[in-house]
C-alpha cells in the first residue's frame, strides 16, 4: 500500500528574541500532522515582514527572499527523496536531512552489550553465559575475518549471516572443546537474531538481515535413561557420600521432571496439599515462568525425608542439599562410569527420563505430561514422545493379542 503523506513549509519569525528591531526567522515544516521549528540563521526588520513573508525591494530584502526560496526548494527537495525511497517521513527526519543531522548509527558490538546488560537481571546466569559465549565468537569473527573492530548495524546483512555460519563452522577451538556442530552454530545465531529483533523494535536498525536466513538445526532424539539404566543408578551404593547424595538429588528430578535450578531453588513453601489429598510440587519454570504442578511420586517422598534434617537443607530453608551445577554434573560423570551407564550423563537428561522412561512409558497422557513440565506448546513435549518406541511395541503386541482371540481373526487363520 502506498504511503500517503500530507507536507507544507512555512515561515515565522519570534518577536520575543528580536534585537536591534530584527526579529530572528524559524522554518516551520509540518508533515502528517506533526511539525517541528528550527532557525534558519537569518533576521528581519521587523516592518519587513508579514504573515510569512518578505516586504520591501531593498537589497537586504530581496537577499532574504531569495534565501527562504532555496530553503523552501532544498526541503522539497529532501521530501522527494524519502518519497522516493518509499521512507516513512516525519517532520524530525525532514529537519535532520536538511541540516545534515544523521541518525545516530548503532554498531553490532554496542547492541550486545545494550542487550546484555538490560536483560542481565531477567535472564538466567546459564542464559546469559550463552549470550557471552555468542559475544566472544562474533568479536573473534570481526576481527580475523573482516579485520574490523565493529561494525554498524546498517552493515548486517544476508552475506555477513552466511559468512558468521561459515565461520563458527569452521571454526577450531584453542583449548579442548570440540569443534561445533550444526546446532551449536545455529544456536549462536539464534541468540543473535533476537539481538537484532530487539534493535528492530528500538528503531536502531531499518531492515532485518534475518528476513531470508533460514535456521537449519538437525533433528535429534531426546537422550534419556532406560528402566534399566535408572534402576542401576538407583540401586547403587557408593562409598563416597558426595556420590550418593548427587544420585538422590539426580533421581529425584528423575521422578518429577524439575530442573537442577528448579530443585536448586526448591523451598519447603513449594510442596503443597492437592486436590486428592496428596503431597504436589507446585512452582514456576525458570526458562519460559509457566507455572507448573507435578504430583509427588513415592521415590521422591522418600528423597525428600531423607534429606529433611541435613545441615544444608536447614540452614538454608531448601527441601534437597543441591550441590553447584558444575560439581554436579562432574559427580555424574563418575557416576555413569561406576554404574556402566554408556551415556553422556547430565542433570538435563533427568527430565528427560522423567517425560520418557517415568511417565509416557507408563502411559501418561502427553497433555499431563506436558503441564508436569511446564511447557508452552504440546509440540515440545512431542519431541520426547517419538523415543518411546519401546511403549508403542508393547501396546502393539497387547493390540496383537486382542485381535487373535477374536473369531474374525481365528476365521480367517484357520
Amino acid at each position: 500500500m502506498e504511503n500517503k503523506n500530507t507536507y507544507s513549509s512555512t515561515f515565522l519569525t519570534r518577536a520575543s528574541k528580536a534585537k536591534n528591531g530584527k526579529a530572528p526567522v524559524y522554518c516551520r515544516i509540518t508533515v502528517n500532522g506533526q511539525r517541528v521549528e528550527f532557525s534558519i540563521k537569518r533576521s528581519v526588520l521587523n516592518n519587513q515582514w508579514d504573515n510569512g513573508k518578505v516586504k520591501g525591494n531593498n537589497e537586504e530584502a530581496k537577499t532574504l527572499k531569495v534565501y527562504l526560496k532555496q530553503v523552501e526548494a532544498k526541503l522539497f527537495e529532501h521530501y522527494r527523496e524519502m518519497l522516493a525511497k518509499n521512507a516513512l517521513i516525519s517532520a524530525e527526519d525532514l529537519k535532520n536531512a536538511y541540516l545534515g543531522l544523521e541518525k545516530k548509527q548503532h554498531t553490532l558490538l554496542e547492541l550486545i552489550d545494550y542487550h546484555n546488560n538490560h536483560l542481565r537481571s531477567t535472564l538466567e546466569w546459564g542464559t546469559m553465559k550463552n549470550y557471552f559465549t555468542t559475544q566472544s565468537y562474533i568479536k573473534e569473527f570481526l576481527k580475523e575475518r573482516l579485520r574490523k573492530k565493529d561494525i554498524y548495524l546498517s552493515q548486517l546483512s544476508y552475506q555477513f549471516l552466511t559468512e558468521l555460519e561459515m565461520y563458527l563452522k569452521s571454526y577450531k577451538p584453542k583449548d579442548h572443546r570440540k569443534p561445533m556442530g550444526q546446532n551449536t552454530v545455529m544456536k549462536h545465531l539464534e541468540r543473535l537474531r533476537k539481538m537484532v529483533n530487539l534493535a528492530i523494535k528500538n528503531e536502531w536498525v531499518d531492515k532485518d538481515p534475518f528476513n531470508k536466513f533460514k535456521m537449519k538445526f538437525i533433528k535429534k532424539d531426546r537422550g534419556y535413561l532406560t528402566q534399566d539404566e535408572l534402576k542401576r543408578i538407583e540401586e547403587k551404593d557408593f562409598s563416597v557420600e558426595r556420590l550418593n547424595q548427587t544420585r538422590d538429588i539426580f533421581v529425584f528430578s528423575c521422578y518429577t521432571g524439575l530442573s537442577y535450578a528448579e530443585v536448586f531453588d526448591l523451598k519447603p513453601e513449594h510442596i503443597v496439599i492437592g486436590l486428592d489429598g496428596e503431597r504436589w510440587i507446585r512452582g514456576q519454570r525458570k526458562k519460559s515462568k509457566e507455572l507448573f504442578k507435578v504430583p509427588l511420586l513415592p521415590r521422591a517422598k522418600a528423597i525428600i525425608e531423607r534429606y529433611k534434617d541435613h545441615p544444608i537443607t536447614k540452614a538454608n530453608d531448601k527441601v534437597l542439599p543441591v550441590f553447584t551445577n558444575q560439581k554436579t554434573n562432574a559427580y555424574l560423570k563418575e557416576i555413569a562410569i561406576l554404574c556402566e551407564v554408556d551415556k553422556n550423563l547430565t542433570y538435563h537428561l533427568a527430565r528427560h527420563t522423567f517425560a520418557t522412561t517415568v511417565t509416557l512409558s507408563n502411559g501418561v497422557p502427553i497433555e499431563s505430561v506436558s503441564k508436569m513440565l511446564g511447557h508452552t506448546n504440546l509440540r515440545t513435549t512431542q519431541l520426547y514422545a517419538k523415543v518411546v518406541e519401546q511403549k508403542l511395541s508393547e501396546d502393539m503386541k497387547m493390540l496383537k493379542g486382542k485381535l487373535t482371540e477374536s473369531s474374525y481373526e481365528k476365521k480367517m487363520t484357520s
